[in-house]
């Protein structure tokens, strides 16, 4: 069993500002006895077109410098903490719009970057990034998501094939879709989903956990939604045995194809499309 804290921040166009709320969800999280906080979109760095309208204004010392404080912190309270942030490359490559996960001892575990961007996004600020990044938290492998990355059911199904456990969802979006794309992809593929966003996009898209048979595990609230959640990851849980012990190996077996090669070959019955 693995609880984890889901952050539903406050993201504003103040690098400083932000990390120093990040830093006190993640001491909140590790009180409260999360393993792992789950982090929205740009929660450190603010996104593109609502925080940031030019690479030109962005302090990358300064991100810098937050994510090192954000290390400390994570050293200090002994907890994993997935975040999201810009990454800068060099000039003139655009950066990434990525995840940085920092382990329980405050050591860059992977940073994710995300591989399929949006058309305003890959034509006018950011580059796309080019792997699945997966990291392990007490025998739960996670993977990771951002946003648009939830229309691209590639993504979920390419971390089934590499046994992930649950998938990271970070979005800055406010699209009520995307919560039910998650639970069809959690479903589909037999993953836990963790969902989180910024707390001004609460009103359309609540953060919160769906579990791999596409049930709502906990979820934030609309009229009072809370800047951080706790939610528990189970692999025990009677309700989730058949989709974990079930319908995913079942579905793998399926998808390979092995299993259908026999088939009735030969069978006029068969071939024949216009037959009663």
């Amino acid at each position: 069993m693995l609880t984890i804290a889901i952050a539903q921040s406050t993201i504003t166009d103040d690098v400083r500002r932000n990390g120093e709320h990040i830093r006190a969800l993640i001491a909140e999280a590790a009180q409260a006895g999360a393993r792992l906080v789950h982090f929205p979109e740009a929660a450190l760095s603010g996104y593109v077109g609502a925080q940031i309208t030019s690479w030109d204004n962005e302090d990358w010392d300064l991100i810098h410098d937050e994510l090192c404080k954000i290390q400390t912190a994570v050293k200090a309270a002994k907890i994993w903490v997935a975040v999201g942030c810009n990454h800068r490359l060099t000039p003139p490559n655009r950066p990434h719009n990525s995840l940085f996960v920092f382990s329980d001892t405050g050591d860059l575990s992977t940073r994710y970057d995300k591989r399929f961007c949006s058309h305003t996004e890959i034509t006018s600020w950011y580059s796309p990034g080019r792997h699945s990044r997966m990291f392990s938290v007490d025998g739960y492998t996670f993977g990771c998501a951002l946003c648009i990355e939830i229309q691209f059911p590639t993504i979920f199904s390419g971390y089934e094939t590499q046994n992930v456990d649950a998938v990271l969802f970070s979005a800055y979006s406010d699209d009520p879709m995307f919560w039910t794309q998650a639970k069809a992809h959690a479903a589909t593929n037999n993953l836990w989903i963790s969902v989180s966003s910024p707390a001004q996009c609460a009103n359309g898209l609540p953060g919160g956990l769906i579990g791999p048979n596409g049930s709502v595990l906990s979820r934030n609230k609309k009229s009072k939604p809370r800047q951080m959640m706790i939610a528990t990851l189970d692999k025990n849980a009677p309700k989730l045995m058949t989709a974990l012990q079930k319908a995913r190996p079942w579905r793998r077996q399926a998808r390979q194809g092995n299993i259908y090669k026999p088939g009735p070959k030969g069978d006029e019955r068969s071939e024949d499309p216009l037959c009663f």
